[in-house]
Formats: C-alpha cells, sequence, structure tokens
C-alpha cells in the first residue's frame, strides 16, 4: 500500500526515478520497464521534512536515516550553514537537503546573541532600517531560503517596527519568506501587522484571541515545534500551544512540521512524539501526513521516499517501523534483514 498524496491511497504502487526526479507514480500495471527494482512490502509514502532544526546541534546521518530527507536550518552563522547547505547538493553528502535562513536577525543585544546554544554570529544585530535591508540583502545573496527574524521580548530587546517592516518588505521584493521567533506578549501582533509569513514556533507563552487567531490564518503558517514545550510531560506551555493551534487550524491556517532539533531532547528522523501533539491540536490524518512531507509523489517531484512495515495514516506508531530511506532516487538505507 502508499501514500502518494493528499486523496491518493493505493495498493499496488510503482514508483519509478528518474535521477533525482520521479518520472512516474502510480498503478504498478501502468508502470513503465525500469533498469532496477526494489520491492517493498509494507507501506510507502513521500519522505518528511522538518522545517525547523538547527543541523550544527544534531548528526546530519541520523537525520536522514530517521525518515527526514529535507530540512530548513532556521539559525546558525552564514559562514558554516551556508557552506554545509550548498554541500548537502552534492551526491556524497551523507544527509539531508538542507536549505538555511543563515543567522538570525536581531536587535544589537538581542536573542540570540549570547545563548549557550548559539555559537557566535547565531544572531546578526541590526540597528536600523536601513541596516535590516542591507543584512536581507546579502543574505540572500548567500543563497538563504528564507530570512529569520528575533521577536523573543521575553529574553532581550527586538527591532523596532520600522526595522521589522524593513525587513519584511525587503524580503518580500526577492521572493523570500521571513520566520519570526514570536516570544513574549503583543510579539504576534507585530509579526502579522509587519508582514511576517510564519511563525517558526506555536506561540506558547500567551493565549491568542480568536480574532487575531483568523488575520493569522489568512496570512501566516505556522511550524509546530510543539514538543520542545513539554518532552514528552504535560506542562501549561504546550497546553497554551495547542489551544493555539487548535483554534489556528480551526480557523483555517495551515501547519507545518517542525521539531527545533538541536534543542533538548529531540530525537533525528521523524520525531512519532511532535505528530502525536499536532494530531492532539486537531490535524486529521492525511492532513497530519501533508504537513509532515516534502510533497506529493508524482511526475517530476523530488525522488524522496519512505517505507514502512505498518500504516501512518491508521497508527502514527508506524514511523517507528523505518525499513527504507530513499533520496535523490537513490537508497540512503534500508533496514538489515533479521
Amino acid at each position: 500500500m502508499a501514500w502518494l498524496g493528499p486523496g491518493s491511497l493505493m495498493r499496488d504502487v510503482a514508483v519509478v526515478c528518474n535521477g533525482e526526479e520521479i518520472s512516474y507514480a502510480g498503478p504498478a500495471s501502468e508502470a513503465p520497464e525500469a533498469d532496477e527494482m526494489l520491492e517493498l512490502d509494507g507501506f510507502m509514502m513521500p519522505a518528511a521534512a522538518d522545517r525547523h532544526v538547527h543541523i550544527g546541534l544534531s548528526d546530519p546521518a541520523a537525520v536522514l536515516v530517521g525518515g527526514v530527507t529535507a530540512v530548513r536550518d532556521l539559525a546558525w552563522p552564514a559562514d558554516r550553514i551556508f557552506s554545509l547547505a550548498d554541500a548537502s547538493e552534492g551526491p556524497s553528502f551523507n544527509g539531508p537537503l538542507i536549505r538555511a535562513a543563515g543567522p538570525m536577525l536581531t536587535a544589537p543585544g538581542g536573542y540570540p546573541v549570547g545563548e549557550s546554544w548559539a555559537p557566535p554570529g547565531t544572531g546578526l544585530e541590526v540597528r536600523s532600517a536601513d541596516e535590516a535591508r542591507s543584512a536581507v540583502e546579502e543574505l540572500a545573496g548567500r543563497g538563504a531560503g528564507q530570512i529569520k527574524v528575533s521577536l523573543n521580548s521575553d529574553a532581550g530587546p527586538t527591532p523596532d517596527d520600522a526595522t521589522l517592516v524593513a525587513i519584511c518588505t525587503t524580503a518580500a521584493s526577492r521572493g523570500i519568506p521571513v520566520t519570526a521567533h514570536a516570544q513574549g506578549k503583543g510579539e504576534v501582533e507585530r509579526a502579522l501587522g509587519a508582514g511576517v509569513t510564519e511563525l517558526a514556533h506555536t506561540p506558547w507563552t500567551e493565549s491568542l484571541s480568536d480574532s487575531l487567531l483568523d488575520m493569522m490564518a489568512k496570512s501566516m503558517r505556522i511550524v509546530s515545534t510543539l514538543d520542545i514545550l513539554s518532552f514528552g510531560r504535560d506542562t501549561p506551555e504546550v497546553r497554551t500551544a495547542l489551544d493555539n493551534m487548535r483554534r489556528f487550524i480551526a480557523a483555517g491556517g495551515a501547519v507545518f512540521y517542525g521539531t527545533d532539533l538541536g534543542n533538548g531532547a529531540v530525537p533525528p528522523g521523524i520525531h512519532v512524539g511532535e505528530l502525536g501533539l499536532m494530531r492532539q491540536a486537531g490535524l486529521g490524518a492525511e492532513p497530519l501526513m501533508e504537513a509532515l512531507v516534502r510533497g506529493p509523489l508524482a511526475e517530476g517531484a523530488p525522488a524522496d521516499l519512505i517505507g514502512l512495515t505498518e500504516n501512518p495514516l491508521e497508527d502514527l506508531g508506524a514511523f517507528e517501523s523505518l525499513v527504507l530511506v530513499v533520496r535523490n532516487g537513490q537508497v540512503a538505507w534500508v533496514r538489515p534483514e533479521g
């Protein structure tokens, strides 16, 4: 059985790869001939993408064999992360494809400057709208796939409104989305008003109003990162986040899977605990899979897929029975027999 994407749960499926792309995905009886064949007795689906990691605090190889073939790094020193992202494009790289934001834009002395987890250069301090515009242009020129801005008023100063707007408008002019770490009273409202397109975490420091969540749902998406608020426990923070996410989803908001890998005891690869919390927040079985995967298995899509022994649409525990990982049309890992 296979889940190829929304509305495509099928039996007796074949996926044919032409190099790094899929050339066919559908009924096995209609598949073109292939030079090599790998049979899977189990469940096939697209590989996962983690939209919030700090890959420098983890092991890329472990991420890949855990079923995640693409990640977005959301804050690391520019010289280190952009070179690693370039390397991830090569056939010899033992890890997922990496898309990177580079350093997090912040106010002088603002988060994450000086944080124990953040090497020097993880935060890029901007003092004005002009400096913000220059910083965005520089990061865009180095290949940033998104811009991240710190709106963590609980930990220190944040960019003023003019600077925040300059970040968003400059990024928009380059076609680059802006994601924000919004922590502290009123910071989500500031992000929404300035044109931030994504929150790097589900808001957890305060209960957001229904009217605010309705407005957010029209122009923002949220990356989940729920388990870092609980690590398997019941905490006030995760309860607040779950309630915010539940109402955001009900308002039609888009949620994507992300773990903040590198932050505490987050396992590399597909994190079943994170998915379980997203399910608690109201995502049904198929929308949850959509939030998790890099994209559907379809002609022209990246040839990234995973094999499991069971159907995760019925039981999320199936992700603990991973047997196959394919990245760029090549077998990256297969579970040994016995």
